[in-house]
């Protein structure tokens, strides 16, 4: 019996949809309104009131899908439910466009629907002006290059506090092909001594000010202290790495918005409790995007990072990687940091120094979820793993059919 060559299609967003009808021979029009049919998503809301939830729940039933709300929901027991929104990308353009006409802030429910449905999609290229340098979104996977000129960094302390060493490590990185120069001068393993911020900038900089004449990428400074980042940004540093996410010094933000620099913005807390992790994780990167915006940076400019190994359990961790696609809903370039961590130690019992093959393995799932850099302390390695990951997982599927 004929089973006509039946398989299952992977299709992940609307350009791979298009491109799986467009191999088929479908009308261009008809490609247009099919191809949100094919793409199932869960989009989920949290904290809904009672009368907004049920508006929804009835509006996915009239586009064709559904709405999951607390079980007492029906018998309005409860002030507030979650909510999850279970349908096609058709359905949910449908709803979107729908809600804006309703009250109770389902205007602003359906304009983030919209938005959060295109940040799904691919990214397209995009050139971020970094103080002078550029760096370019979308068309690969970044790279940063770890350097700490610091005595008791848990991977590599002590290595490179001589500033000749820390040169020789900062060319070496740049002949491998990093993108961007991470400069660390506190470390910020469990447990680790504070220094004063004038002992920081003591330490970064003569090394700093050397870099800036030597290589042509751009240079990140990992401080969480407004006044180093300030002394570094009138240096000519060119982006800034904050560790807390411009939530543990107040200055921090007024002082990356005066000088247009772009911020990472990363995830932490004190402690591993949680209500809902992704949600909890959620909302601290929202407060610390909001900070950015308040002052002045904007798209491209904050650059999100979930935080692994910060604030976080082994579990937990393995967790957030798990989902780190789920990032991308809100709308930033996301970086990814598991280079040596103690996620990988204590997941196979592995000592600092045993760790890259793991790393590599964390580095390409980052690339299959989207993310836009990966930072890390061994760059030639990491860098031919994301390149390859790279070819296989950017705009590959269906570009390759008879009549193409």
């Amino acid at each position: 019996m004929q089973a006509y060559g039946m398989r299952w299609v992977t299709l992940d967003n609307l350009r791979e949809a298009k491109m799986s009808l467009t191999e088929i021979g479908s009308d261009a029009g008809g490609i247009g309104h099919m191809a949100g049919k094919g793409l199932g998503r869960g989009i989920k809301l949290e904290q809904v009131p009672l009368r907004v939830a049920h508006i929804l729940k009835q509006e996915m039933l009239s586009v064709g899908g559904d709405a999951a709300v607390h079980r007492d929901v029906i018998t309005n027991n409860v002030n507030a439910t979650d909510v999850m929104l279970l349908g096609t990308v058709r359905q949910l353009e449908h709803l979107a466009t729908k809600v804006l006409a309703q009250p109770f802030g389902l205007k602003k429910v359906g304009h983030d629907l919209k938005q959060l449905l295109t940040f799904l999609e691919p990214p397209k290229t995009r050139i971020l002006n970094c103080r002078g340098k550029e760096l370019k979104f979308g068309e690969r996977t970044l790279v940063m290059g770890i350097l700490n000129v610091t005595p008791d960094s848990f991977s590599d302390g002590g290595r490179y506090v001589n500033i000749d060493d820390a040169i020789a490590q900062a060319k070496r990185m740049v002949e491998e092909g990093v993108d961007i120069l991470d400069l660390g001068a506190e470390s910020t393993r469990p447990s680790h001594e504070s220094v004063s911020a004038e002992e920081e900038w003591h330490r970064l900089e003569p090394v700093l000010k050397a870099l800036l004449e030597l290589v042509e990428v751009p240079v990140s400074i990992d401080t969480y202290k407004a006044s180093v980042a300030a002394k570094a940004l009138e240096a000519g540093a060119h982006i800034i790495n904050d560790i807390w996410g411009l939530q543990k010094d107040p200055d921090m933000a007024r002082v990356v918005g005066e000088h247009q620099a772009p911020v990472i913005v990363m995830h932490n807390q004190d402690g591993t409790n949680y209500h809902h992790l992704m949600g909890d994780i959620f909302d601290f990167l929202r407060r610390s995007i909001e900070r950015a915006e308040a002052h002045g940076l904007s798209g491209d400019q904050i650059i999100l990072d979930p935080g692994i190994g910060f604030g976080k359990t082994t579990e937990q961790n393995l967790e957030v990687m798990a989902r780190l696609a789920e990032f991308k809903t809100l709308g930033h370039p996301v970086l990814l940091g598991t280079s040596r961590k103690s996620m990988i130690g204590k997941t196979l019992n592995l000592a600092v120094d045993e760790r890259l093959e793991a790393t590599l393995a964390t580095s390409v799932l980052g690339v299959v979820a989207g993310m836009d850099i990966i930072r890390v302390h061994d760059v030639q390695a990491n860098r031919r793993a994301v390149q390859m990951a790279d070819a296989i997982v950017r705009g590959q599927r269906g570009i390759h059919y008879v009549g193409a």
